[in-house]
């Protein structure tokens, strides 16, 4: 099991000698396992590589919208500093409106951070993506509220209540695009870095008590309940994927981590910091300039 510790950044020693080519990001789903998006934006933005554009599903939308809106510091304290009473906060218990929780605490503290922001003023082009229970159709918020559209995108089924908005019912879009290639590429020509944060789907079976020495003793009936709905997650994603595949596809090693713990920022973040190293050359190939452009 790695231990948890916190990478000092040298950002002057990664500077490139030429101007690295933008690329857009495409951030997925995945809950707690999502503040492993903030280790990876750290490494792209220490070895100065530009954002063309940013999409994001569910936490992948709020990384995407701190990103376009420079509060990638101000989000990893907040990662940084959860603990269980942190946790506990947030959560708004509801017996009504399609969800176990309200929503309104995070709504509070989504408007705290963005403010009365649109989505399309923010720094670069931005996307989060929802799904409408109505139509069964994505929805792609590009203009409105920032905080709006990151809650819309943050509606997990049956957890968080859905957000109603013309006629449309919000939820999680998860459910149709976990990982928003598709979505990254409409806002921009730029070659597109994807991040999966369920790829690593072997280790968190054996984490939860599945492996083939012990042939599922260990496993209980809510870990089985629980690695279905990753599996099922990660095999969506990985269909989509396929279908539109990224330039550069970054998947963290973090299937010991489960996703509903926010208290591992620590660990989280330093394995999207080594997924994107491991992955520096593949991501030179599509952004370093033409052998004409770096004279």
């Amino acid at each position: 099991m790695p231990t948890e510790a916190v990478t000092t950044r040298h950002p002057k020693a990664q500077l490139q000698p030429f101007s690295l080519q933008p690329v857009s990001l495409a951030l997925g789903g995945g809950a707690a396992l999502g503040w492993a998006h903030i280790g990876v934006a750290q490494i792209l933005a220490e070895r100065g590589l530009p954002l063309a554009a940013v999409a994001g599903t569910s936490i992948g939308a709020v990384v995407a919208a701190c990103l376009a809106d420079n509060k990638l510091d101000a989000l990893e304290k907040i990662a940084r500093s959860a603990n269980g009473l942190t946790v506990i906060r947030y959560l708004d218990v509801s017996m009504r409106g399609g969800g176990v929780l309200g929503g309104r605490i995070i709504e509070r503290e989504l408007s705290r951070v963005f403010g009365t922001r649109l989505i399309e003023h923010l720094g670069i082009p931005c996307a989060t993506v929802a799904a409408d229970l109505v139509t069964g159709q994505q929805v792609v918020l590009r203009t409105g509220s920032v905080s709006e559209a990151v809650r819309a995108s943050l509606a997990i089924p049956g957890i968080f209540t859905p957000v109603v908005k013309n006629g449309m019912v919000l939820t999680d879009g998860g459910v149709l695009n976990p990982v928003p290639v598709s979505v990254a590429r409409s806002l921009s020509p730029a070659p597109v870095i994807a991040v999966h944060l369920f790829g690593d789907h072997t280790e968190r079976a054996e984490t939860m008590g599945l492996h083939k020495t012990a042939a599922g003793k260990r496993a209980n009936m809510i870990s089985i309940s629980r690695l279905s709905v990753n599996l099922m997650v990660s095999a969506l994603t990985d269909a989509r994927l396929a279908i539109n595949p990224p330039d550069v596809l970054i998947t963290p090693q973090i299937g010991h981590i489960d996703v509903g713990d926010f208290t591992k920022a620590d660990m989280l973040i330093e394995a999207g910091r080594k997924a994107a190293i491991a992955a520096w050359p593949a991501i030179m190939a599509i952004a370093a300039p033409h052998p004409d452009q770096s004279k």
